[in-house]
């Protein structure tokens, strides 16, 4: 069995994102980060900046997200994105900038564990466009969620079942028997 390069994607976990329909996923993504870290397992983060005249503020009319401290990372994330491999910064929805393709073509990422804020833009586009790489991507649905609430989550996550694959879409809990599953024990 091939050897996998895991690495885990923390998809916008900002302050500006963050809201009564999302915080519940911080502590979620907290310990997993904290555990992913442990096993000296890869970690990126990924910030959504927002800027004046960008299609999201000239198009859709949306504005947020362009100064601290609604771009900052969510202070329960500060100190683990500091020991993170790197947090990409970016300006659409995807990881999949310059930076952060290169940093997968550089590490050689076999599976991408994606998780974050929100399911039904950013985590999916970033699983999408994982997977149309030829990257193993896998959306974990209790670590990700909407600021917008439940429906656009699950409208996200049944989206992800049908572009990369129904068994792509896991909890945290089925984490660590999947990677038991592609990796022998060492």
């Amino acid at each position: 069995m091939a050897e996998i390069n895991p690495v885990l994607v923390v998809v916008d976990v900002q302050n500006g994102f963050v809201t009564e329909h999302s915080r519940h996923v911080v502590p979620v993504i907290e310990q997993l980060v904290r555990e992913w870290l442990e096993k000296g397992h890869d970690v990126v983060f990924t910030r959504y900046l927002n800027y004046h005249g960008s299609p999201f503020e000239k198009i859709m009319g949306w504005s947020k997200l362009k100064e601290s401290p609604e771009i900052d990372i969510v202070d329960e994330l500060q100190e683990l994105s500091k020991q993170a491999l790197a947090v990409v910064d970016k300006k659409v929805y995807t990881l999949f900038t310059e930076e952060g393709a290169e940093l997968a073509r550089e590490h050689g990422w076999t599976d991408m564990f994606v998780c974050g804020i929100d399911t039904e833009v950013c985590v999916l586009k970033t699983v999408v466009d994982a997977f149309e790489r030829g990257v193993r991507a896998w959306l974990l649905t209790d670590a990700s969620a909407s600021h917008s609430g439940e429906p656009p989550h699950s409208a996200g996550v049944l989206v992800a079942q049908k572009m990369i694959g129904r068994q792509q879409t896991i909890s945290v809990a089925e984490l660590e028997s999947h990677s038991r599953a592609r990796k022998p024990e060492v």
